[in-house]
């Protein structure tokens, strides 16, 4: 008998798990929102970054007006100094949304709480600035 109560402890216990990782997302406490919602974001709020994670040969050719560079390299290895604020919003974009993702999850870990992917600078019609501002 106490070997099948401490089964279905078990199995209590496990379901409860899998829960919390489901509803979580394991642990990726970021937000991925379209372009619009990223611009009415810029409209709307003051304490937001845009922050370009792609190289910077990349960002020099061409990148969102007002972005700031930091690498998804400069991420990983905890280089941070240009995101010293953990609650400020931060609005994340690379080529086409794939590293965005990954940088917006490593930052979230990190202690981000306000982090916002909205995809990739291949999509978006707004003003940007560079040595190839013309290339869309």
């Amino acid at each position: 008998m106490t070997f099948l109560k401490n089964k279905r402890l078990i199995t209590f216990i496990f379901a409860c798990l899998l829960a919390v990782f489901w509803t979580t997302g394991c642990g990726n406490n970021y937000n991925h929102i379209s372009i619009e919602e990223a611009v009415n974001i810029m409209q709307t709020e003051t304490n937001y970054l845009i922050v370009d994670v792609r190289t910077k040969e990349e960002y020099d050719k061409k990148h969102i007006k007002n972005a700031i560079l930091v690498p998804i390299a400069d991420i990983r290895e905890g280089k941070l100094d240009l995101l010293p604020d953990k609650e400020q919003i931060l609005l994340l974009y690379c080529r086409t949304g794939r590293r965005a993702e990954d940088a917006a999850s490593l930052l979230a870990s990190r202690g981000y709480t306000n982090v916002y992917e909205f995809g990739g600078i291949v999509n978006w019609t707004g003003d940007v600035e560079g040595d190839e501002t013309n290339e869309n």
